[in-house]
């Protein structure tokens, strides 16, 4: 921590209302919000521009929030962690987020699982909002302006935060939202961890969380790019299953990654502590396996003289057909009415349990969230202030706070961002 040095100020010495540290959408909220109630804020950004990260979100369309409104329900989504939140979404929750956009003109639809996105599928529809709530007369952005420290008075009471440049900014209280560890190029490098472990908060040392997986299998690289909905997702371990998940899964250069997948790996990263992880894939989850069989049996029936190779298209995408091919053995020129039962049977098994190898986690640089952060019982979900220090105020990615895909980390940060900008005094 810093101590003042009466002689290195803010100009002309004044102090702020308020300094937030974080220009991302968690630090935009609460800005805005601190300046609606006619507090004089510095917002202050490490980047050239603010809410770098925001315009890459959701594959640069921006996951808004998640369609549910029964706060319960919506709190369900962050397990234990849930406990500490209903205070803080007791105040600002997803029908006053939607609101917030709608009356900024600003139109959403609900996709799949409930994710909210903006019509126009941009991320920069939701920016353009932002920057317009944080341009006030009463709001001083400060920009290239990375911060290296907390300052802290002799009576133990926050009162700024010092710059790279080792200017002090003074202020009545401080609203931390730098944010995690993910996606590091964005600005997000974890910076405040070291500020607050100093002055005594307890900081969980982040680890990816929603992170896209490495494959062992040379046929996912080939497929980069594709995707399938609505199939079924079975981690296997040691013969054993671990978790079922039913969603979409978008191959990439690397492995896997999608909605599901990225659910489903910060368990796959602990199970790869142990030994081999197999993502089961079963791509026709509507038919059991007899079904299946009966449907095969059918469609190379009808398909008699067509080669096996062209006639998966009505149960596998084009992209996949070819990797079916391959992966089952069958010669692909043979003909649909020589294919054996022995072939046929080993066929469903494959379409119902298509094995993906993986291999790890890919790292940090590549995880859409982290885990880690401050504990949680160390700060005041009411105002999202801090136990330790009244004056400071600990918001969105910088809280230890598991939560899934699907728009629950932008609402978090809408969330807790109010309520600060709310409660600061």
């Amino acid at each position: 921590m810093a101590e003042m040095e009466p002689e290195n100020k803010d100009k002309n010495g004044e102090t702020w209302d308020v300094a937030v540290v974080g220009g991302g959408p968690a630090g935009m909220m609460a800005a805005g919000r601190a300046a609606q109630r006619g507090l004089r804020v510095i917002l202050i950004e490490k980047n050239d521009t603010l809410g770098r990260k925001l315009l890459i979100t959701g594959g640069g369309r921006c996951n808004v929030t998640n369609n549910e409104f029964d706060t319960r329900k919506l709190l369900e989504k962050f397990k234990d962690n849930g406990k500490f939140l209903f205070s803080a979404f007791s105040q600002w929750n997803v029908k006053e987020t939607l609101d917030f956009f709608h009356m900024r003109k600003m139109e959403t639809k609900v996709e799949k699982e409930q994710r909210v996105f903006p019509l126009s599928n941009k991320a920069q529809s939701v920016w353009n909002v932002l920057m317009d709530y944080v341009k006030k007369p009463n709001i001083t952005i400060l920009s290239n302006s990375p911060v290296t420290d907390i300052l802290i008075s002799e009576d133990k009471k926050i009162t700024g935060v010092v710059l790279k440049n080792k200017k002090h900014i003074l202020a009545r209280s401080v609203i931390i939202a730098t944010g995690g560890t993910s996606r590091p190029e964005t600005g997000s490098t974890g910076d405040a961890y070291a500020w607050l472990k100093k002055i005594g908060h307890t900081v969980i040392e982040p680890t990816p969380s929603l992170v896209p997986l490495a494959t062992k299998d040379a046929w996912t690289k080939r497929l980069a790019g594709v995707s399938l909905s609505d199939i079924k997702l079975t981690i296997f371990q040691n013969d054993a299953k671990q978790d079922v998940k039913k969603g979409k899964i978008l191959f990439t250069h690397v492995g896997v990654s999608g909605p599901t997948v990225l659910n489903m790996s910060k368990d796959i990263g602990e199970l790869l502590k142990y030994g081999e992880v197999i993502l089961s894939l079963d791509i026709v989850p509507h038919l059991d396996y007899s079904q299946l069989n009966t449907r095969l049996q059918e469609q190379f029936k009808e398909n008699n003289n067509k080669k096996f190779k062209n006639s998966l298209s009505p149960l596998v995408t084009p992209a996949l057909a070819p990797v079916i091919v391959e992966l089952s053995k069958i010669d692909p020129e043979t003909q649909c009415n020589r294919v054996t039962r022995e072939q046929r049977l080993a066929l469903v098994q494959l379409l119902k349990a298509l094995p993906i190898h993986i291999d790890s986690l890919l790292g940090t640089d590549k995880a859409i969230i982290t885990s880690g952060g401050v504990v949680l019982d160390e700060v005041d979900f009411k105002t999202m202030s801090s136990r330790l220090y009244p004056n400071l105020y600990l918001i969105g990615d910088i809280l230890n706070i598991d939560r899934p895909s699907g728009g629950y980390s932008l609402q978090l940060c809408w969330t807790t961002g109010y309520v600060a900008g709310n409660s600061v005094m």
